[in-house]
């Protein structure tokens, strides 16, 4: 969420902002609901001042008469000073009062609702576009396998190895359900523990277990509400006496980041570098007749996902942004997995990401790239929604910074490992990071004499 303030003094800034993110906002309404507020605050301190003016002058004149014995005095007092025309005009300022404060209590949270439908303006070297297609490529790593056979997709490999069984996940979940049978859960699991041991054992990550059915106020706080609510699954209802609504996450990056929401953290504590695995639930809404089969657009999947909340520092961020995506990069690399890095437009960024980095992983059968990755880097946007805060130690309170990238998302990693790894009999070779999560499986095989293995330069490790 933008600052009111940053909006009024950036006003043209912020509206093109969201004009090259293709969000419509109505900043005109929002500036005059905002200035009428402004107009209500300083009224109503006004009205404050000149009851407190009152009080004291008739509160000398009410102890006279309070202490006065004789009855008839004290009823002489009280015609002099005019008693009541005071009370009168004390009524009517407090009347006054009260029916701005009224008015006040009306446009605050329809102030609220419309900051969270602005979004955070793109960062200056961010390239214009309309959507993905108009995303810049910085660079690739990796080179892409020549097959001297047929390759064969991950779905047709999966099946006859036994490791996928979509039909079955569709009978009982329903489309883009599936289950990962034997060597399928194993790979599965190597690749999340291999990210997982990756951030903790090397890059000193703190692992969380974190929620993944929330209450609204973690995803209106972390920016995936309001904007995004149509991908969340609701879950329970909203009785009369009691609120029973939760929603399954689409990403460890909510419970991760809400983790310390409505605090004041001290400086000494950050960064705070995070990690958890979790699974995730996304409706995929807008997405019908688009990769509806195999693994790579799912209703459900387990993502290992990485948190920065740092200083609030342009600087810091910058740098974390870059540390993130290389931690990501290092998976991808142990893997010998080929991908291409893409600064994504305008756009393509969503309404809480100054700048977002894409990684995109070599997938034979989609003759192409797809995405794996998103680094993204959202300065205090993320942070003013959820009142995260931190004190320096000059005692200045201010909001943090935040940014999110995936480590690691699975299914959709076995793609590519299992299209580049495979082998002219069918089998799967099992890279080497992996083996040692696989109880020293080097190759899943069919059930057919096997044929030379494939590895990453020509031999076996």
């Amino acid at each position: 969420m933008l600052d009111i303030k940053f909006i009024r003094e950036h006003t043209d800034l912020v509206r093109r902002g969201a004009l090259a993110k293709n969000i419509p906002i109505d900043l005109d309404s929002l500036l005059a609901l905002d200035a009428r507020r402004r107009e209500l605050a300083r009224r109503i301190q006004d009205i404050a001042a000149e009851q407190n003016r009152l009080s004291q002058r008739i509160g000398p004149l009410m102890g006279r008469i309070k202490t006065e014995k004789d009855p008839q005095k004290q009823a002489q007092l009280e015609a002099d000073v005019n008693l009541s025309q005071w009370r009168h005009q004390s009524a009517a300022l407090k009347q006054q009062a009260g029916s701005l404060e009224e008015e006040l209590r009306i446009i605050e949270p329809r102030i609220k609702d419309m900051l969270l439908t602005v979004p955070l303006p793109p960062d200056a070297d961010v390239p214009p576009g309309k959507s993905s297609e108009d995303n810049v490529e910085l660079r690739r790593w990796g080179e892409i396998r020549q097959f001297d056979f047929t390759a064969r997709g991950h779905v047709d490999l999966g099946v006859s190895l036994g490791m996928i069984d979509a039909p079955r996940g569709a009978k009982i979940a329903g489309s883009r359900s599936y289950f990962l049978v034997g060597a399928g859960a194993m790979l599965h699991q190597a690749v999340l523990r291999l990210a997982w041991d990756i951030m903790v054992l090397e890059k000193g990550f703190t692992p969380l277990t974190v929620p993944v059915l929330v209450r609204e106020a973690a995803m209106s706080g972390t920016g995936f509400f309001p904007a995004g609510r149509e991908q969340a699954y609701r879950v329970g209802e909203v009785h009369e006496t009691q609120q029973d609504e939760r929603f399954l996450t689409g990403t460890g990056e909510v419970g991760l980041t809400a983790w310390r929401m409505d605090e004041i953290l001290d400086e000494a504590e950050l960064p705070l570098k995070l990690l958890t695995m979790s699974t995730c639930f996304r409706r995929e809404a807008g997405t019908y007749g688009k990769d509806t089969t195999g693994l790579y657009r799912l209703h459900q999947f387990d993502k290992v996902e990485q948190v920065i909340i740092c200083r609030n520092s342009r600087e810091e961020s910058i740098r974390w942004h870059g540390e993130i995506l290389a931690n990501s990069e290092l998976v991808l690399q142990r893997l010998h997995l080929p991908y291409r890095v893409l600064q994504c437009c305008a756009g393509d960024l969503g309404p809480k990401n100054a700048s977002m980095i894409d990684i995109e992983t070599w997938m034979p059968s989609r003759h192409g790239y797809g995405e794996t990755h998103s680094a993204s880097r959202l300065y205090d946007f993320q942070a003013r929604r959820c009142n995260l805060r931190y004190r320096t130690a000059g005692g200045e309170t201010l909001f943090c910074h935040t940014l999110n990238n995936t480590v690691a998302a699975s299914p959709r990693l076995l793609i590519p490992i299992i299209e580049i790894y495979q082998n002219s009999d069918g089998s799967v070779t099992v890279p080497a990071a992996l083996r040692p999560y696989m109880g020293g499986m080097e190759v899943i095989r069919p059930a057919q004499p096997p044929a030379p293995a494939f590895y990453p330069g020509g031999s076996s490790p």
